[in-house]
């Protein structure tokens, strides 16, 4: 009998979020964030920056409760809905202050970014690129985040690291880099967490 071959993709995480009801084993990491950190309370605005397919923007719906709002984007759809949600499909270079004007959105308490560059296997391509995302996330932090407000940014190891947390520095009181468990082995991935936005 011929051996179905084991998709490399899903793990315990992975079936740990279907089993849960999330579109996405990345819940897991910001989870872990969360429990360690706690940058999102009830009530609170966040902008989710790279959304899809949705997983981090259930859990915070979860969390900020009726009294909150949770602002998704990306250029991929999402597969979650929730009266808490607003989803713009829009690539994030192209975002300004007056898309979350016209949401009645002008400052967040949290914003996160789960986005990554789509990987060519150039470790430094990726790295580079991954750089390039998470500074736009941090340019939006500058525009509307609140004073105090907290960002979990994703962005891929490697020689320009130092430098990028530097620029974080700048803004927040305190900067952690952070790799969850739930991050596959081998990959580069790690997240920033700015603290208390100055």
């Amino acid at each position: 009998m011929k051996k179905l071959k084991k998709n490399p993709w899903f793990d315990k995480w992975a079936a740990l979020a279907k089993e849960k009801g999330y579109p996405a084993r990345s819940v897991f990491k910001l989870k872990e964030i969360q429990e360690k950190f706690k940058v999102i309370k009830p009530g609170f605005k966040v902008l989710d920056l790279g959304a899809s397919p949705g997983s981090w923007s259930q859990f915070v719906c979860e969390i900020v409760g009726p009294q909150g709002k949770v602002v998704g984007v990306d250029i991929e759809p999402v597969k979650f809905h929730s009266k808490l949600f607003l989803f713009m499909q829009k690539d994030v270079f192209t975002l300004t202050k007056k898309d979350f004007e016209e949401l009645g959105i002008t400052q967040f308490d949290v914003i996160l970014s789960d986005m990554a560059p789509k990987t060519t296997g150039i470790e430094t391509t990726d790295h580079l690129r991954s750089v390039e995302l998470a500074m736009k996330a941090l340019e939006l932090c500058k525009e509307l985040l609140k004073e105090g407000g907290s960002a979990i940014v994703k962005i891929f190891d490697g020689p320009e690291l130092p430098k990028v947390r530097k620029e974080f520095e700048k803004i927040f009181l305190s900067v952690k880099i952070f790799r969850p468990k739930a991050t596959r082995k081998g990959s580069k991935e790690l997240f920033i967490i700015g603290l208390n936005k100055k």
